[in-house]
């Protein structure tokens, strides 16, 4: 039996290592902990353990006795759909390899990690370019090009491409998430069983209740420790994310969900899948902070503070007035906002959401004299001038409905179900692309707009090419992605909100393309530390759209104070959704406060490292690189036969002493329990020497106790390094 190729790519904290044999698809051998092997033996052995078992490879084949999910599925009028694939090269980091070779790298660089190669079915008449790449953050990626390479003219028919990322069989527990509008990303836990998990979303966006990642651990694995494997398809159209156990063999499983006779491809056609994204480690944090790292290398949100955010939907909702707003804008600057963003309402005819979509110009009936003096005005006071859009959505109660009803997308004659009164537009359609980024790209230029809210507030229901009736969100995906990259090409310096009726597009891949995403409608501080948690998986905390809205909350009804609304906002990209000029001087002067201490530290919110902890009372916080600085949001549990518990502040060096500060709310009597510390600890922000002082070890192990007399109520607490590292 021939050797295999060998390839073991690493970093600090990961290792894959990455095996081929003969003409075969390679395998995944190990994908996890950090490994070192000095003797290739040792990893000819491990290599040789994998490759004997069926459908060990990357794509599985079903001709090879794979009993599960083909890698590939694929068929030619019926014919060809069993395809055997011969691999004829295969390189590390654009270097070929031969074969019988055994490499071990570090990877420190871009496309240090990628092994790609090169594969042909020459009786089935397809070929395949496959890449699986190790990032130098120590996240593995793959994805597949299948070309038609047929000289017949028989079609191609793709009907799913779906990796197998194979992990350990300890891993027997999954996390993975669900939600609604207002309620996304919900967690929920279960046991591995044989068989799939999957979870498809069919929605056309990646939805408001698709799980975004989906993660296989050892039980109980939590943020901050137990391995654990997290799977994100970077896709915003259909997609599956899927934990598959079969004999011996326990693996991932993604992709993007294609409609029937989505992709058919002809002789030379090609279909390229979205990356499909892994990421191991001891503890959720450690596997999320790789995710972190990688966006933040990609997205210009990196490159400058996130400025203080003021969005006018809740202030005033359809009713636009161009004084209010200017008054509005006087006030919002006032308490330090330095982004002011128009919302829904602004153009032809939208005077609610029964129409205007469509028709992207300033409504003369509202604004007589354009928008220029309200954007003329905010940039005056110091602030950006945002604007919200839904350019991938019309209204059949608009002019550009009227003018051009053969560019709304249908699989039918009769067009799909309204939802929120309006119908999508078909971006595929060069004449409808050319008519939107026109519009758009008039708007930034006129007005100077520095900011577009960009909203998708439905679902893509039997949403077909309108001419033929075939399927359309792949390329509509696609066309996405190219209006993005164009707007964004002719305006270097725009920035980019993706919103879908709240947090419905969160995916890599339109992160790669926007700034910040909305993480949902529901500014209720308590269902918003939870989303805030959860969608931060994945999205670095100053991408996360993170706003003080008003109380009671208008999405539950639930009164939060400004203190606990303002604490929990905190770490993201923090803002205000509320009418800045209805609130008392006294929170006027809190909200200033609270901007205040938002541009001191939001350096290190946009630099720092994610930690959490579910235990009684919640805590999510954001570490410097370096720990030489933290800060911690802390929510109380609801009322419970405790009277207090502990929080461990974790992320901090054991080796170094912490003083703390806190901005605490005021929730405690005088007769109420009080830990030592509480009395003790400064302001937030009040740089003074003085301060209760605490080991970094003592902080991990023991924590700080917290008072629970007043439930659902937050505090942030500062760890500040003092000293040096012993």
């Amino acid at each position: 039996m021939p050797s295999a190729r060998i390839v073991h790519v690493f970093t600090d904290e990961v290792s894959v290592v990455i095996a081929q044999r003969g003409a075969a698809l390679p395998a995944i051998c190990h994908w996890g902990e950090r490994i070192d092997v000095a003797d290739d033996a040792v990893l000819a052995s491990l290599a040789g353990a994998v490759l004997s078992r069926p459908g060990a490879v990357i794509l599985p084949e079903h001709a090879e006795g794979w009993g599960g999910r083909p890698g590939l599925s694929v068929h030619r009028a019926g014919v060809a759909w069993t395809p055997v694939f011969e691999v004829e090269s295969l390189s590390l980091g654009g270097a070929t390899l031969a074969p019988e070779t055994v490499v071990q790298k570090r990877v420190s660089a871009l496309g240090e990690g990628l092994v790609a190669l090169h594969a042909v079915d020459r009786w089935a008449g397809i070929d395949l370019e496959l890449e699986i790449d190790l990032t130098s953050e120590g996240l593995l990626r793959t994805r597949t090009v299948v070309r038609n390479d047929s000289a017949g003219a028989e079609l191609l028919d793709v009907l799913e491409v779906s990796p197998l990322l194979a992990v350990p069989t300890r891993a027997t527990e999954i996390l993975d998430f669900v939600g609604r509008w207002a309620f996304e990303r919900a967690p929920q836990r279960h046991p591995v069983a044989m068989g799939i998990h999957a979870r498809e979303s069919r929605r056309g966006r990646t939805g408001l209740d698709a799980t975004g990642v989906i993660a296989v651990g050892e039980p109980g694995f939590s943020g901050p420790g137990g391995d654990v494997w997290l799977l994100h398809v970077g896709f915003s159209g259909n997609h599956v994310h899927a934990v598959e156990r079969t004999d011996g063999t326990l693996a991932l499983r993604g992709g993007e969900v294609l409609l029937p006779g989505e992709v058919r491809l002809a002789t030379g056609d090609t279909y390229r899948t979205p990356w499909v994204y892994g990421s191991f480690g001891d503890g959720l944090d450690a596997a999320s902070s790789r995710f972190h790292r990688h966006v933040r290398g990609l997205n210009r949100a990196a490159r400058r503070p996130r400025p203080v955010t003021l969005n006018i939907w809740e202030a005033v909702y359809f009713d636009l007035r161009p004084d209010d707003l200017i008054e509005l804008a006087t006030a919002a600057a006032d308490v330090g906002v330095e982004r002011f963003v128009v919302d829904d309402g602004w153009f032809l005819g939208r005077r609610d959401d029964h129409r205007g979509l469509g028709d992207w110009i300033v409504d003369p009936e509202i604004w007589p004299e354009g928008m220029g003096p309200l954007a003329d005005h905010v940039r005056a006071t110091g602030m950006e001038f945002g604007l919200w859009v839904e350019p991938e959505m019309i209204n059949p109660d608009s002019d550009l409905a009227r003018a051009h009803p053969d560019w709304i997308l249908r699989a039918r004659p009769e067009l799909p179900p309204e939802a929120r009164f309006q119908q999508v537009l078909d971006l595929t359609n060069p004449e409808a692309f050319a008519h939107i980024l026109e519009a758009l790209d008039g708007l930034v230029r006129d007005l100077g707009v520095a900011y577009l809210k960009w909203d998708h507030n439905r679902d893509l229901v039997a949403a077909g090419h309108p001419h033929t009736g075939t399927p359309a969100v792949h390329e509509q995906t696609w066309a996405l992605y190219r209006l993005l990259d164009e707007l964004r090409e002719r305006h270097p310096d725009l920035e980019i909100e993706s919103c879908a009726s709240g947090g419905g597009r969160v995916d890599l891949g339109v992160l790669a393309r926007t700034d910040r995403v909305h993480t949902s409608d529901n500014h209720d501080a308590l269902d918003r530390a939870r989303i805030l948690r959860w969608t931060g998986l994945l999205v670095p905390p100053e991408m996360l759209g993170s706003h003080v809205a008003s109380s009671p909350s208008h999405a539950t009804g639930r009164h939060h104070d400004l203190h606990t609304r303002c604490a929990i906002a905190f770490l993201g990209h923090f803002g205000f959704e509320l009418d800045v000029r209805a609130v008392s001087d006294e929170e006027r002067a809190q909200l200033q406060r609270w901007v205040t201490l938002y541009r001191r530290f939001r350096g290190l919110i946009q630099q720092g490292r994610v930690v959490t902890d579910d235990g009684l009372a919640s805590l999510r916080g954001v570490v410097a690189p370096d720990a030489s600085d933290a800060l911690y949001s802390i929510v109380t549990p609801p009322h419970s036969a405790d009277t207090s518990a502990r929080v461990r502040l974790t992320g901090l060096s054991p080796r170094r002493s912490y003083r703390i500060e806190a901005a605490l709310p005021s929730w405690l009597g005088p007769s109420d329990y009080r830990p030592a510390w509480v009395d003790a600890a400064p302001a937030l922000g009040s740089d003074t020497a003085a301060g209760p002082v605490f080991s970094g070890s003592a902080l991990a192990a023991m924590g700080l106790e917290i008072p629970l007399f007043a439930p659902d109520r937050a505090l942030l607490v500062r760890a500040t390094a003092v000293g040096d590292d012993a």
